[in-house]
């Protein structure tokens, strides 16, 4: 039995030595640079990193906030009456509390 018409009748592409020497000469470089850890790192990548003025000004809110003084004294009374259920909440006081937080805030009058 015999085969023909092998590749379709068309005729072998000849092989380019010049493109395979250029491409064994890449791999080879390639592989020189994975077994070299000191030249692939001669040239390291510099990384940069820039903060909106609002993420400056959080991050501002945040050192003030820790920066703060703190009555320990109190919070811890607080805790313990909250704890125990002998904590009170005037309903009134706050709702007016939080009505000039936010006139104060969205610049509105209560």
């Amino acid at each position: 039995m015999s085969i023909n018409n092998v590749n379709n009748g068309s005729p072998k592409a000849p092989i380019d030595n010049q493109k395979l020497s250029q491409q064994q000469q890449a791999l080879n470089n390639d592989k020189a640079q994975l077994a070299d850890p000191q030249k692939s790192a001669a040239a390291p990548r510099q990384d940069s990193v820039s903060l909106t003025s609002s993420a400056q000004q959080l991050n501002q809110v945040q050192k003030k906030g820790s920066e703060a003084p703190v009555n320990q004294e109190k919070v811890d009374k607080l805790k313990k009456a909250i704890q125990s259920g002998e904590y009170t909440v005037n309903a009134e006081s706050l709702a007016k509390k939080i009505s000039a937080l936010e006139s104060e805030i969205f610049g509105t009058d209560a």
